[in-house]
């Protein structure tokens, strides 16, 4: 499993603008690592090399996010997600059939309920600067 170690939010978003020129539409992203470890950076990132120009913000109180662009990139939080019926009313499988690159942060909340990611991603914060970041599946960076 390849690890990158990033010093900035800008080195993570550069991650994940790598990740999402890569990225042909359909992918489901899970993401893991604690509050603050720079998912919602990477995520930006991914929005930027899937081609939107649309301002990234955290889905945390929204639920899911919809960025437009080339390929649609749809950015769900399920940290408050308590049953499936949540993901269902939420449009996440509309999205997923849809062709849209779908990233879900605090995947493990709905482990159970999602189908296989084409990629998982796994951040953790050492320090205030630093981040040491995961992926695993079948896209090369």
């Amino acid at each position: 499993m390849p690890s990158f170690i990033t010093g900035s939010p800008e080195e993570t978003m550069a991650l994940g603008r790598r990740l999402g020129n890569k990225l042909k539409g359909g992918e489901l992203i899970t993401f893991t690592g604690g509050l603050g470890s720079g998912k919602t950076t990477f995520c930006r990132g991914i929005a930027q090399g899937l081609g939107s120009q649309d301002p990234v913000s955290s889905p945390t109180f929204a639920v899911a996010n919809l960025y437009r662009g080339p390929i649609p990139f749809a950015h769900f939080d399920a940290y408050r997600i308590q049953h499936a019926d949540d993901l269902e009313t939420a449009g996440f499988y509309d999205y997923l059939d849809s062709g849209a690159v779908v990233a879900v942060e605090w995947s493990e909340q709905v482990a159970d309920w999602l189908p296989p990611a084409q990629v998982r991603i796994s951040i953790t914060a050492p320090d205030a600067e630093h981040r040491t970041i995961m992926i695993e599946g079948d896209i090369a960076l």
